[in-house]
């Protein structure tokens, strides 16, 4: 059982799989899939702390400037990681949200996604999978649509966001040792707690996530105030 101090919500920049297939001698594909593990051990750990959600930056609308052969990887890691966990997440109660526009995806992955957000949408935990997500864009889009309702105010431009149904963002971390948040979520992030580790995302796991939750339980979050 989680601690009450723990967050309902972490997000998480997965960083660092191309360097831990280098420093292995590994193709990089190895290196996607090993990421591919590591979500799945920690979305098992966000259930045993107690983690209401938890938001993956997955693919960014940058990430198709790289080589086709790494997109097709990452397309296909894609593919597998839904056929292969669907299931499980249905029988342990898990929502699947994705946050991008996805629909840019191939036919293909787009009906796999559109089919598990359909069959998990009773769940009562959240996986939040960002996929082809810009958090620029993401206010671009959600301020033209408060725009077509009225008055811009921020708790309009709040309202169309991609994560308008979800618990405000307590904790970002990112992996791999950068820091910088790299276009993701921008606007929830205003008030969120950030944590930055060495840890390639490969290597992480229930440790390194408990250790956070850990870390945020110490800090005093005066959101402005004194």
């Amino acid at each position: 059982m989680s601690a009450p101090s723990y967050p309902r919500h972490v997000a998480i920049i997965m960083d660092g799989n191309g360097r831990w297939a280098k420093r292995r001698r590994l193709p990089r594909a190895m290196g996607h899939k090993a990421g591919g593990d590591a979500v799945k051990r920690v979305v098992e750990a966000c259930e045993v702390l107690g983690i209401e959600c938890l938001t993956l930056y997955a693919f960014s609308s940058e990430n198709w400037k790289r080589e086709a052969e790494e997109i097709s990887d990452l397309m296909n890691l894609m593919r597998r990681f839904i056929e292969a966990n669907i299931a499980e997440f249905i029988a342990k109660g898990l929502r699947l949200r994705i946050i991008g526009d996805y629909k840019a995806f191939e036919p293909d992955i787009v009906a796999r996604l559109d089919d598990a957000l359909e069959r998990t949408a009773g769940g009562t935990r959240t996986l939040a999978v960002a996929l082809n997500y810009g958090a620029q864009q993401e206010i671009v889009r959600a301020a033209a649509l408060a725009a077509e309702e009225g008055e811009v105010t921020a708790s309009a431009i709040e309202k169309h966001l991609y994560t308008a149904d979800l618990p405000p963002l307590d904790l970002l971390i990112r992996t791999s040792g950068e820091v910088r948040l790299s276009n993701f979520l921008l606007w929830q992030s205003a008030y969120a707690e950030m944590i930055f580790t060495d840890v390639l995302w490969p290597d992480f796991g229930e440790a390194e996530l408990r250790a956070a939750c850990e870390e945020f339980a110490t800090r005093e979050r005066r959101y402005g105030g004194r």
